[in-house]
């Protein structure tokens, strides 16, 4: 049986907590989380890859068991967010990698493909949206209001997304039976968002989101000059970032691999059994 190890290190004097499995001399895989969850969302996906690859799956700050200073302490922004991750990385010893991105962790991971190409040896998308296509007008309406203008309306509209309610929704819509989503997950996740001072981290990121889109044209550069293989794994029926977004990385990147399965935007809940084989055949064929 897999041991996964449960562990932190200090990273710029903040405390990260991180999810570790696997041979420490194989092909490593970054695990890279999204919103509002953490590296519990890779729970079950990694003891199902760490036969053959070593996994890292961080916390961010601010989400998870890893640190979440205030806001005032800490500027949370997604190149923050990389600095860490790349912190974290580098006392680990790991330089070479491929990336797992979903949601929040796609800006992270192109900041860190786009600081050093060379380190990436395969990307595998999970939602996690590089392009402006994708994007499900109806889920962010109330985000792109508050980005435009911070006004207690707005940011009312993206507390929302902070709620109970909302966090289920998440994990539940565009999912064809519900029975299978476990509601720990939304109950974990929400608990740890709660902590005092954490919306204030929220509503940062919300705003910071806006910065991604600026980056896609040297993401979309890098894709294809470096030829990094692309492995696009999405739920059909994700009510945050559509299909669309991951049929986009076809675009640019060389034999990008689409596969849209059903499910919602945590695919890892109801189809993680067919995720992991098709990350084991990529990963095998492509690195």
């Amino acid at each position: 049986m897999t041991e996964v190890h449960h562990r932190y290190a200090t990273v710029a004097g903040r405390r990260v907590f991180y999810r570790e499995a696997g041979p420490a001399d194989a092909p490593a895989i970054v695990l890279l989380h999204g919103f509002p969850t953490s590296s519990f969302m890779f729970r079950n996906l990694i003891p199902q890859l760490s036969d053959r690859y070593r996994v890292i799956a961080p916390d961010f700050l601010g989400f998870g068991y890893s640190d979440a200073p205030s806001a005032d302490e800490f500027d949370y922004t997604f190149d923050a967010l990389a600095d860490v991750t790349a912190g974290l990385l580098q006392q680990l010893g790991v330089s070479r990698y491929a990336i797992y991105v979903q949601d929040y962790g796609a800006p992270v991971g192109w900041r860190l493909a786009l600081r050093d190409p060379a380190a990436i040896t395969a990307i595998v998308t999970q939602s996690g949206n590089g392009y402006d296509a994708g994007f499900v007008e109806s889920f962010w309406t109330t985000v792109w209001a508050y980005q435009r203008e911070q006004t207690p309306q707005t940011e009312e509209g993206v507390r929302g997304a902070l709620s109970l309610e909302s966090i289920r929704w998440q994990y539940l819509e565009g999912v064809s039976d519900e029975s299978l989503v476990s509601p720990d997950t939304w109950h974990h996740d929400f608990a740890l968002i709660s902590r005092p001072g954490n919306d204030v981290i929220q509503l940062g990121l919300f705003l910071d989101y806006a910065t991604n889109s600026k980056l896609y044209p040297a993401l979309h550069d890098y894709l294809r000059t470096s030829e990094v293989p692309v492995l696009a794994v999405w739920g059909e029926n994700d009510p945050i970032f559509g299909p669309d977004g991951a049929r986009a990385f076809a675009d640019d990147a060389a034999d990008a691999e689409i596969h849209l399965l059903d499910g919602g935007h945590f695919l890892l809940e109801t189809a993680g059994a067919e995720v992991a084989a098709l990350i084991r055949d990529f990963l095998a064929r492509r690195l």
